[in-house]
């Protein structure tokens, strides 16, 4: 009966411990709160994702993530220091920890994660890897693209990508590699590739600022390669991992629920439940094992929004791009994208 007591106090006394005593913020967390700053790599200038406009803002997809993590961090999305990077030295700036958080429209691939011991704490946007060429060519599939010398950005899952579709369908393809994705273009509309091949997004922005139009280019409508693209950390501190993703969830969830940004507080209080909870800011034990802000979620999207309005003013209809959601919609408009459960 003693040894009973005695192991029901010790456990009593491990759960009190568990709920009284505050979660403690990880290396990542303090160090970003001590700067005062989130350091988030961006790419160059890639229109839509992370690209600055003519007052000198970073503008995008990527960019407005970065503001969000930072909302959630600090409790103020302007407090970011970016910092452009090539594809080839984005890594080794996060392995350096010149950056808190990667978000370079970076694809989540088993090699990077386990060699590079790195973490995608979730998937920001899918895309595939495409081929853009001349109209003036008159190539309308891959197929008949036998031989030609096709531009493709060092550092990048394009180049491997690339070189095993060549192989497996017979294709006399010749890469010209660059690690500056504005002078790769360069070369492209120079004449000095017949094909370009990135992203499908990147290959739309790309496409809108070629010489005399883009009605003289087109993007093949064959995918050879899956790209889920998502913000990137170091796989040293699980709480950063857990903050990064759930912002990113957060921004998924509020769009399912239909909060934005001009109606967050009102339909937050008129969905109750769960969810409300959490969003509101009333969950803080939830809020500071994350090491964020107590109300970090409604932070968030008085500041950007949801993801659906990230979506649509940088990469949708709102933007110059106008690209379909497609694989992008939520998970009930036909989509991959959803939230994990709160509980």
């Amino acid at each position: 009966m003693r040894k009973r007591w005695r192991f029901l106090a010790t456990f009593q006394l491990s759960i009190a411990i568990l709920l009284g005593v505050p979660a403690q913020a990880g290396e990542v967390v303090n160090s970003i709160k001590a700067r005062g700053e989130l350091r988030c790599g961006v790419s160059e200038g890639n229109p839509g994702f992370s690209e600055q406009d003519v007052a000198g803002q970073w503008r995008g997809l990527d960019a407005d993530f970065c503001r969000a993590v930072a909302a959630a961090v600090l409790g103020d999305a302007a407090k970011v220091a970016f910092v452009p990077l090539k594809a080839s030295t984005r890594f080794p700036a996060l392995k350096a920890k010149k950056i808190d958080l990667l978000v370079r429209n970076t694809t989540w691939t088993l090699t990077r994660e386990v060699l590079l011991q790195v973490q995608f704490p979730a998937v920001l946007f899918y895309d595939g890897q495409a081929f853009m060429l001349a109209k003036s060519a008159g190539i309308s599939r891959l197929a008949d693209l036998r031989q030609a010398h096709i531009c493709v950005a060092k550092g990048t899952t394009h180049e491997s990508n690339l070189a095993d579709y060549a192989r497996s369908h017979g294709l006399a393809w010749q890469p010209l590699v660059m690690d500056s994705t504005s002078a790769l273009a360069d070369a492209f509309f120079a004449g000095r590739c017949n094909a370009y091949t990135a992203d499908a997004a990147q290959l739309t922005a790309l496409q809108l600022r070629a010489p005399g139009g883009p009605a003289g280019f087109i993007i093949l409508p064959e995918r050879i390669s899956k790209e889920p693209l998502g913000p990137v950390v170091l796989d040293d501190d699980r709480q950063w991992v857990s903050l990064v993703r759930w912002v990113l969830y957060t921004l998924l969830l509020a769009e399912e629920h239909g909060v934005t940004q001009a109606n967050a507080e009102a339909r937050i209080r008129a969905l109750g439940g769960t969810t409300a909870h959490m969003l509101s800011g009333q969950n803080t034990e939830i809020a500071r094992a994350l090491g964020a802000q107590d109300d970090w979620a409604i932070r968030v999207l008085r500041a950007v929004g949801n993801y659906g309005e990230l979506y649509e003013r940088n990469l949708g209809s709102a933007s110059p791009l106008k690209i379909e959601r497609g694989l992008n919609r939520l998970w009930n408009d036909g989509g991959l994208m959803y939230a994990p459960p709160l509980d």
